[in-house]
Protein backbone atom coordinates (compact mmCIF):
# COMPACT_ATOMS: atom_id res chain seq x y z
CA UNK A 1 0.00 0.00 0.00
CA UNK A 2 1.43 3.30 -0.78
CA UNK A 3 -0.21 7.05 -1.10
CA UNK A 4 -0.75 6.94 -4.47
CA UNK A 5 -2.92 3.87 -4.61
CA UNK A 6 -4.60 4.91 -1.53
CA UNK A 7 -5.26 8.75 -3.38
CA UNK A 8 -6.68 7.16 -6.47
CA UNK A 9 -8.98 4.55 -4.65
CA UNK A 10 -10.30 7.47 -1.98
CA UNK A 11 -10.97 10.03 -4.30
CA UNK A 12 -12.87 7.49 -7.21
CA UNK A 13 -15.33 6.91 -3.90
CA UNK A 14 -18.70 8.85 -4.12
CA UNK A 15 -18.59 11.86 -0.80
CA UNK A 16 -20.16 10.13 1.60
CA UNK A 17 -17.63 7.04 1.46
CA UNK A 18 -14.49 9.25 1.55
CA UNK A 19 -13.98 9.25 5.54
CA UNK A 20 -14.66 6.28 6.70
CA UNK A 21 -12.47 4.37 3.99
CA UNK A 22 -9.88 7.24 4.58
CA UNK A 23 -10.20 6.03 8.21
CA UNK A 24 -10.05 2.38 7.19
CA UNK A 25 -7.06 3.27 5.39
CA UNK A 26 -5.33 5.18 8.51
CA UNK A 27 -5.96 2.43 10.97
CA UNK A 28 -4.17 -0.39 8.11
CA UNK A 29 -1.25 1.62 7.93
CA UNK A 30 -0.87 1.86 11.25
CA UNK A 31 -1.31 -1.86 11.89
CA UNK A 32 1.36 -2.43 9.11
CA UNK A 33 3.83 -0.33 11.35
CA UNK A 34 3.74 2.63 8.80
CA UNK A 35 3.29 5.76 10.61
CA UNK A 36 4.42 8.08 8.24
CA UNK A 37 2.10 6.54 5.55
CA UNK A 38 -0.99 6.49 8.19
CA UNK A 39 -0.18 10.03 8.50
CA UNK A 40 -0.25 11.26 5.11
CA UNK A 41 -3.36 9.40 4.32
CA UNK A 42 -4.64 11.25 7.47
CA UNK A 43 -4.34 14.53 5.39
CA UNK A 44 -5.89 13.66 2.21
CA UNK A 45 -9.24 16.16 2.05
CA UNK A 46 -12.87 14.90 0.82
CA UNK A 47 -13.60 16.62 -2.37
CA UNK A 48 -16.21 19.36 -2.37
CA UNK A 49 -19.20 18.04 -4.83
CA UNK A 50 -17.89 19.95 -7.68
CA UNK A 51 -14.18 18.66 -7.51
CA UNK A 52 -15.78 14.77 -7.26
CA UNK A 53 -17.59 15.81 -10.69
CA UNK A 54 -14.56 16.98 -12.20
CA UNK A 55 -12.71 14.06 -10.74
CA UNK A 56 -15.64 11.59 -12.02
CA UNK A 57 -15.49 13.21 -15.20
CA UNK A 58 -11.75 12.46 -16.14
CA UNK A 59 -12.28 9.11 -14.61
CA UNK A 60 -15.06 8.37 -16.49
CA UNK A 61 -14.46 10.27 -19.56
CA UNK A 62 -10.53 9.81 -20.21
CA UNK A 63 -11.25 10.08 -23.63
CA UNK A 64 -12.17 13.91 -23.00
CA UNK A 65 -8.92 14.42 -21.43
CA UNK A 66 -6.35 15.18 -24.17
CA UNK A 67 -9.12 17.76 -26.47
CA UNK A 68 -9.23 19.71 -23.58
CA UNK A 69 -5.46 19.86 -22.89
CA UNK A 70 -4.82 20.38 -26.51
CA UNK A 71 -7.15 23.18 -26.62
CA UNK A 72 -6.03 24.93 -23.40
CA UNK A 73 -2.26 24.79 -25.46
CA UNK A 74 -3.64 26.10 -28.72
CA UNK A 75 -5.65 29.03 -26.93
CA UNK A 76 -2.70 29.70 -24.55
CA UNK A 77 -0.20 29.99 -27.52
CA UNK A 78 -3.02 32.48 -29.73
CA UNK A 79 -3.03 35.09 -26.91
CA UNK A 80 1.01 35.08 -26.28
CA UNK A 81 0.68 35.81 -30.77
CA UNK A 82 -2.03 38.22 -30.31
CA UNK A 83 -3.91 35.97 -33.32
CA UNK A 84 -7.17 37.79 -33.20
CA UNK A 85 -8.28 35.10 -35.90
CA UNK A 86 -7.57 31.71 -34.30
CA UNK A 87 -8.44 33.52 -30.80
CA UNK A 88 -12.16 34.08 -32.32
CA UNK A 89 -12.18 30.64 -33.88
CA UNK A 90 -10.94 28.94 -31.12
CA UNK A 91 -13.05 31.18 -28.15
CA UNK A 92 -16.10 29.40 -30.23
CA UNK A 93 -14.67 25.91 -29.73
CA UNK A 94 -13.91 26.92 -25.92
CA UNK A 95 -17.22 27.81 -25.09
CA UNK A 96 -18.62 24.41 -26.99
CA UNK A 97 -16.45 22.14 -25.37
CA UNK A 98 -16.68 23.69 -21.86
CA UNK A 99 -20.58 23.32 -22.20
CA UNK A 100 -20.57 19.82 -23.29
CA UNK A 101 -18.02 19.31 -20.70
CA UNK A 102 -19.85 20.81 -17.91
CA UNK A 103 -22.97 19.14 -18.35
CA UNK A 104 -21.09 15.55 -19.01
CA UNK A 105 -19.93 16.23 -15.04
CA UNK A 106 -23.35 16.42 -14.38
CA UNK A 107 -24.98 14.21 -15.86
CA UNK A 108 -22.22 11.57 -14.57
CA UNK A 109 -22.46 13.01 -11.07
CA UNK A 110 -26.78 12.43 -11.25
CA UNK A 111 -26.15 8.67 -12.51
CA UNK A 112 -24.29 8.34 -9.31
CA UNK A 113 -26.68 9.55 -7.12
CA UNK A 114 -25.38 13.27 -6.12
CA UNK A 115 -27.33 15.69 -9.09
CA UNK A 116 -25.83 19.10 -8.54
CA UNK A 117 -26.94 22.62 -7.91
CA UNK A 118 -26.15 24.94 -10.29
CA UNK A 119 -23.66 26.63 -7.94
CA UNK A 120 -21.57 23.41 -8.16
CA UNK A 121 -22.30 23.32 -12.47
CA UNK A 122 -20.44 27.05 -12.25
CA UNK A 123 -18.04 26.59 -10.31
CA UNK A 124 -17.45 23.00 -12.74
CA UNK A 125 -17.23 25.07 -15.61
CA UNK A 126 -15.03 27.66 -14.06
CA UNK A 127 -12.51 24.57 -13.21
CA UNK A 128 -12.51 23.80 -17.11
CA UNK A 129 -11.67 27.47 -17.72
CA UNK A 130 -9.24 26.87 -15.50
CA UNK A 131 -7.83 23.82 -17.13
CA UNK A 132 -7.13 25.98 -20.34
CA UNK A 133 -5.67 28.92 -18.59
CA UNK A 134 -2.92 27.36 -16.56
CA UNK A 135 -1.00 24.43 -17.55
CA UNK A 136 -0.65 23.32 -13.97
CA UNK A 137 -3.98 23.35 -13.37
CA UNK A 138 -4.59 20.92 -16.14
CA UNK A 139 -1.82 18.68 -14.64
CA UNK A 140 -4.00 18.50 -11.42
CA UNK A 141 -7.29 18.15 -12.78
CA UNK A 142 -6.22 15.21 -15.23
CA UNK A 143 -5.07 13.61 -11.80
CA UNK A 144 -8.91 12.94 -11.20
CA UNK A 145 -7.86 13.86 -7.29
CA UNK A 146 -9.09 17.30 -7.15
CA UNK A 147 -10.52 18.68 -3.53
CA UNK A 148 -11.58 21.88 -4.68
CA UNK A 149 -12.70 23.31 -7.86
CA UNK A 150 -10.43 25.57 -9.78
CA UNK A 151 -10.35 29.56 -10.48
CA UNK A 152 -9.64 30.64 -14.14
CA UNK A 153 -6.91 32.76 -14.32
CA UNK A 154 -7.57 36.60 -14.77
CA UNK A 155 -8.65 37.79 -18.31
CA UNK A 156 -8.05 33.78 -19.41
CA UNK A 157 -9.14 31.76 -21.38
CA UNK A 158 -12.76 33.25 -21.67
CA UNK A 159 -10.87 35.49 -24.56
CA UNK A 160 -12.60 39.00 -24.28
CA UNK A 161 -14.23 41.13 -26.94
CA UNK A 162 -11.22 43.74 -26.18
CA UNK A 163 -8.43 40.79 -26.08
CA UNK A 164 -9.75 39.99 -29.48
CA UNK A 165 -10.01 43.42 -31.15
CA UNK A 166 -6.48 44.14 -29.57
CA UNK A 167 -5.60 41.33 -31.29
CA UNK A 168 -6.80 42.38 -34.41
CA UNK A 169 -4.66 43.83 -37.43
CA UNK A 170 -4.31 47.55 -36.47
CA UNK A 171 -6.11 49.80 -39.02
CA UNK A 172 -4.21 51.55 -41.62
CA UNK A 173 -3.24 55.15 -40.97
CA UNK A 174 -5.43 57.46 -42.78
CA UNK A 175 -2.84 59.37 -45.70
CA UNK A 176 -1.78 62.07 -44.68
CA UNK A 177 -3.77 65.67 -46.48
CA UNK A 178 -1.75 68.01 -48.16
CA UNK A 179 0.20 70.60 -46.58
CA UNK A 180 -1.38 73.54 -45.74
CA UNK A 181 -0.31 77.10 -47.10
CA UNK A 182 2.04 79.17 -44.66
CA UNK A 183 -0.55 81.21 -44.01
CA UNK A 184 -2.80 78.42 -41.66
CA UNK A 185 -2.74 78.68 -38.76
CA UNK A 186 0.13 76.77 -37.33
CA UNK A 187 -2.15 74.73 -33.98
CA UNK A 188 -3.93 72.81 -36.97
CA UNK A 189 -1.59 70.40 -37.89
CA UNK A 190 -1.28 69.20 -34.29
CA UNK A 191 -5.34 68.97 -33.34
CA UNK A 192 -5.01 65.53 -34.70
CA UNK A 193 -3.07 63.69 -31.67
CA UNK A 194 -5.36 66.13 -29.49
CA UNK A 195 -8.18 64.47 -30.67
CA UNK A 196 -7.01 60.93 -29.82
CA UNK A 197 -5.90 61.34 -26.36
CA UNK A 198 -9.71 60.84 -24.73
CA UNK A 199 -9.97 58.04 -26.71
CA UNK A 200 -6.57 56.75 -25.42
CA UNK A 201 -7.82 57.49 -21.85
CA UNK A 202 -11.07 55.86 -22.21
CA UNK A 203 -9.74 53.21 -23.15
CA UNK A 204 -7.13 53.18 -20.33
CA UNK A 205 -10.41 53.59 -17.72
CA UNK A 206 -12.17 50.76 -19.31
CA UNK A 207 -9.15 48.86 -19.20
CA UNK A 208 -8.95 49.25 -15.17
CA UNK A 209 -12.38 48.81 -14.96
CA UNK A 210 -12.59 45.15 -16.53
CA UNK A 211 -9.56 44.59 -14.21
CA UNK A 212 -11.13 46.10 -11.31
CA UNK A 213 -14.24 43.42 -12.16
CA UNK A 214 -12.40 40.72 -12.71
CA UNK A 215 -10.41 41.05 -9.67
CA UNK A 216 -13.78 41.32 -7.90
CA UNK A 217 -15.26 38.19 -9.79
CA UNK A 218 -12.31 36.16 -8.87
CA UNK A 219 -12.61 37.09 -5.28
CA UNK A 220 -16.06 36.14 -4.88
CA UNK A 221 -15.76 32.82 -7.06
CA UNK A 222 -12.24 32.81 -3.92
CA UNK A 223 -14.97 33.48 -1.07
CA UNK A 224 -17.39 31.26 -2.71
CA UNK A 225 -14.58 28.31 -2.52
CA UNK A 226 -13.51 28.97 0.88
CA UNK A 227 -17.22 28.70 2.10
CA UNK A 228 -17.67 25.34 0.37
CA UNK A 229 -14.45 24.15 1.83
CA UNK A 230 -15.59 25.26 5.15
CA UNK A 231 -18.81 23.94 4.56
CA UNK A 232 -17.48 20.55 3.60
CA UNK A 233 -14.80 20.53 6.85
CA UNK A 234 -17.75 21.33 9.03
CA UNK A 235 -19.28 18.15 6.87
CA UNK A 236 -16.01 16.13 7.81
CA UNK A 237 -16.14 17.39 11.55
CA UNK A 238 -19.53 15.63 11.70
CA UNK A 239 -19.09 12.81 10.06
CA UNK A 240 -15.92 11.96 12.11
CA UNK A 241 -17.76 12.83 15.61
CA UNK A 242 -20.26 10.40 14.34
CA UNK A 243 -17.79 7.91 13.83
CA UNK A 244 -16.30 8.35 17.13
CA UNK A 245 -19.70 8.11 18.66
CA UNK A 246 -20.05 4.93 17.19
CA UNK A 247 -16.67 3.98 18.29
CA UNK A 248 -17.24 5.17 21.44
CA UNK A 249 -20.61 2.98 21.85
CA UNK A 250 -19.05 0.04 20.43
CA UNK A 251 -16.38 0.16 22.65
CA UNK A 252 -19.13 0.84 25.94
CA UNK A 253 -20.63 -2.63 24.07
CA UNK A 254 -16.93 -4.09 24.41
CA UNK A 255 -16.41 -3.07 27.95
CA UNK A 256 -19.78 -5.02 28.97
CA UNK A 257 -18.87 -8.11 27.41
CA UNK A 258 -15.28 -7.93 29.04
CA UNK A 259 -17.01 -7.35 32.75
CA UNK A 260 -19.80 -10.35 31.96
CA UNK A 261 -16.68 -12.55 30.55
CA UNK A 262 -14.78 -11.51 33.51
CA UNK A 263 -17.56 -12.62 35.84
CA UNK A 264 -18.22 -16.07 33.80
CA UNK A 265 -14.62 -16.73 34.28
CA UNK A 266 -15.06 -16.21 37.89
CA UNK A 267 -17.90 -18.54 38.30
CA UNK A 268 -16.10 -21.08 36.30
CA UNK A 269 -13.05 -20.80 38.56
CA UNK A 270 -15.30 -21.37 41.75
CA UNK A 271 -17.23 -24.35 39.79
CA UNK A 272 -13.57 -25.79 39.18
CA UNK A 273 -12.56 -25.17 42.76
CA UNK A 274 -15.86 -26.68 43.74
CA UNK A 275 -15.11 -29.55 41.34
CA UNK A 276 -11.55 -30.56 42.96
CA UNK A 277 -13.12 -30.35 46.73
CA UNK A 278 -15.95 -32.56 45.89
CA UNK A 279 -13.08 -35.29 43.84
CA UNK A 280 -10.90 -35.03 46.99
CA UNK A 281 -13.91 -35.75 49.63
CA UNK A 282 -15.25 -38.62 46.82
CA UNK A 283 -11.37 -39.83 47.22
CA UNK A 284 -11.46 -39.96 50.93
CA UNK A 285 -14.45 -42.40 50.50
CA UNK A 286 -12.97 -44.30 48.47
CA UNK A 287 -10.17 -45.06 50.30
CA UNK A 288 -11.85 -45.76 53.45
CA UNK A 289 -14.30 -47.58 51.73
CA UNK A 290 -11.33 -50.13 50.27
CA UNK A 291 -10.07 -49.72 54.17
CA UNK A 292 -13.37 -51.03 55.81
CA UNK A 293 -13.87 -53.56 52.55
CA UNK A 294 -10.21 -54.86 53.17
CA UNK A 295 -10.85 -55.09 56.73
CA UNK A 296 -14.27 -56.99 56.41
CA UNK A 297 -12.09 -59.83 54.03
CA UNK A 298 -9.55 -60.32 56.78
CA UNK A 299 -11.85 -60.64 59.39
CA UNK A 300 -13.78 -63.46 57.42
CA UNK A 301 -10.43 -65.45 56.48
CA UNK A 302 -9.43 -65.22 60.44
CA UNK A 303 -13.06 -66.42 61.02
CA UNK A 304 -12.94 -69.26 57.92
CA UNK A 305 -9.42 -70.55 59.07
CA UNK A 306 -11.00 -70.67 62.95
CA UNK A 307 -13.66 -72.93 61.66
CA UNK A 308 -11.50 -75.45 59.68
CA UNK A 309 -8.91 -75.57 62.81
Amino acid sequence: MDLDAVADELYGLRPEDFTAARAARVAAARTAGDRALAEQIGKLRRPSLSAWASNLLVREQPEQIEPLLKLGEALRQAHQDLDGAQLRALSRQQRSLISALSRQAGQLAASAGHPISEDAQREIESTLHSVLADPEAAREWATGRLVRPLTATVGFPAASPSAISRAAPAAKPRASTTAKPRTAPAAKPRASPAKQSPSRADEQRRGRLDRARQDAEDADAGLRAREKEAAAAARDVDQARKLAEQLRRHMNELSAELKRTEGEYEEARAAEHKAHEDLRRTERRIREARRRAETAAAKVERLAQSATG
